[in-house]
């Protein structure tokens, strides 16, 4: 399991410890990973996911998972992120061609 944001794609960056006499030694930055579980309300199910403090922020300031998702690039989004985004988009089109 790789150490990155299933949502936003945030993942480990590297830099330098810097001591006082101002020796550098490589660290690691390590983003503040969180389980946690999401609805999904166009698909009425529960989904795990594995994201940033940050990025559950997001989902709720968007208005949950569906919204976030709705918006979100592509590009950032793991596999399963991107399976989800389709199945969400697919449900939701099917629902506005009942509704109309």
């Amino acid at each position: 399991m790789s150490r990155a944001c299933e949502l936003t794609g945030k993942a480990v960056l590297t830099g330098n410890n810097v001591s006082h006499a101002n020796n550098k030694t490589r660290r690691r930055f390590l983003p503040n990973l969180v389980s946690v579980t999401l609805i999904s309300e166009a698909l009425n199910q529960n989904v795990r996911l594995r994201i940033s403090a940050n990025a559950l922020r997001s989902v709720e300031h968007r208005g949950g998972l569906d919204a976030f998702l709705a918006k979100a690039d592509v590009t950032e989004l793991s596999q399963r992120a991107r399976l989800l985004k389709k199945q969400i988009a697919k449900k939701t089109a099917e629902q506005a061609a009942v509704a109309a």
